[in-house]
């Protein structure tokens, strides 16, 4: 990831299709790219897209994660490449210009808003000064 990019989008790469040993990811990623590549500055942000051996959402492939500095992340499930680029880039769109990341599920495009496996908030490490007393 360029150190400049404030965005992430991470697919699980060992996530099969059920009963298949069909594993989706790698395709997903390259059709992912070409398309965030092809929405060119309709994306206000870049994205470093990139696969992950597991995300633990097994039960729902394939899983997508939104990643961005300060903002919480999005894990997505029952994502295919055939179906859902469309929806993926735009939540690329929206998510990039979301100052948190937060958004409610009637805001997420199409099948987003029904597919959320989580939404984690983001992390902010609180430093404490704290005084040790030595009795």
């Amino acid at each position: 990831m360029d150190r400049t990019t404030q965005h992430r989008i991470t697919v699980c790469t060992s996530c099969r299709h059920k009963g298949t040993e069909c594993r989706p990811g790698y395709e997903l990623i390259e059709k992912l790219r070409k398309a965030i590549a092809a929405a060119g500055d309709s994306i206000a942000e870049d994205f470093a897209i990139s696969g992950v051996a597991c995300m633990a959402g097994c039960d729902r492939p394939c899983t997508v994660a939104y990643h961005g500095t300060q903002k919480a992340t999005y894990l997505f499930g029952d994502i295919t490449p055939e179906d859902d680029i469309d929806d993926l880039v735009e939540f690329a769109k929206q998510y990039a210009v979301l100052h948190d990341g937060w958004c409610s599920s009637v805001d997420r495009p199409g099948k987003l808003r029904k597919s959320t496996l989580a939404r984690v908030p983001a992390a902010i490490i609180a430093l404490q000064d704290s005084k040790v007393l030595v009795s």
